[in-house]
C-alpha cells in the first residue's frame, strides 16, 4: 500500500517543524512537501515542482492570501487532495467558511500528534474530523440557532380553511360563496391570518403557509 503524500501549508516554522516531525515518524505518511505561504504552495502544484498530496494541511492565518481565501484554488489545481485545516482559530465563522469551501477536517493547534495522525486517515477514509472544541462550539451555536426559531402560528381550522382557499387562488367573495359564510367573516379570517402571518396581502400568507409547513398534505 503507497503512503499517504501530504502537503503542510503553516506559516510559523517552529511549529510547522513540530508538524513534520509527527508525520515523518508516521508509519504510511509521508510528508511530500511543506510552505511557509498559500502563494507559493500553490505556485508549485501548478508548475507541478512539488508531487500532488492525498491530504493538505492548511493553516487559516497565513501571511497574504489566507487558508479559506487558498481552499477553492488548492481544490481547482489540486482535485483529489483532501484538506485538514490546522488552525488556531475556533471562530465559528472561520469553521462554517472551511466546512463550505470543502474541509474535510478542521483541527485546532491544540490537537494532539495522535488526533493529528488519526485525523489524516478518517479523511483519507472517506470520513470527516471536527476538533473536539469546535464539534462542541458548533453544536451549542446549532442548539442555540434551533432555539431561536419561531414555531408555526396555531391556526383555527376556519383560518387553515381560508388559508388554503387563498391558495386556490380564490378572492373573499368566492371563499364566502365556498364556505357559506358571510363575507365580512371571511374579512375577518383573512385578518386574523395576516397578523398570524406577518403579512399583509394574499400572496405573502399563501408563500409564508407553505414555509412554515401549514399547508402542507397532512394538515
Amino acid at each position: 500500500m503507497k503512503n499517504t503524500r501530504i502537503m503542510l501549508v503553516e506559516d510559523n516554522r517552529e511549529y510547522r517543524e513540530g508538524i513534520s516531525l509527527i508525520l515523518k515518524h508516521t508509519p504510511g505518511f509521508e510528508l511530500t512537501s511543506q510552505f511557509g505561504t498559500a502563494e507559493i504552495a500553490l505556485r508549485s502544484l501548478q508548475d507541478r515542482s512539488a508531487a500532488q498530496p492525498d491530504i493538505i494541511l492548511l493553516d487559516l492565518r497565513l501571511p497574504g492570501m489566507d487558508g479559506c481565501q487558498a481552499m477553492p484554488y488548492f481544490r481547482s489545481y489540486s482535485p483529489d487532495a483532501k484538506i485538514i485545516v490546522l488552525t488556531q482559530s475556533n471562530a465559528e465563522n472561520d469553521v462554517l467558511s472551511a466546512i463550505k469551501k470543502g474541509a474535510s477536517g478542521y483541527l485546532l493547534k491544540t490537537a494532539t500528534p495522535q488526533q493529528i495522525t488519526d485525523a489524516v486517515r478518517i479523511v483519507m477514509d472517506g470520513g470527516a474530523m471536527l476538533d473536539p472544541g469546535v464539534a462542541h462550539l458548533m453544536l451549542k451555536t446549532l442548539q442555540t440557532h434551533l432555539s431561536d426559531e419561531k414555531p408555526a402560528p396555531e391556526l383555527s381550522i376556519r383560518e387553515s380553511e381560508v388559508l388554503r382557499l387563498l391558495a386556490e387562488g380564490l378572492l373573499k367573495k368566492e371563499i364566502a360563496d365556498r364556505l357559506e359564510i358571510q363575507y365580512s367573516t371571511v374579512d375577518y379570517h383573512v385578518a386574523k391570518l395576516y397578523e398570524k402571518l406577518h403579512v399583509r396581502n394574499a400572496p405573502a400568507a399563501v408563500d409564508q403557509g407553505h414555509r412554515l409547513g401549514l399547508l402542507s398534505e397532512e394538515k
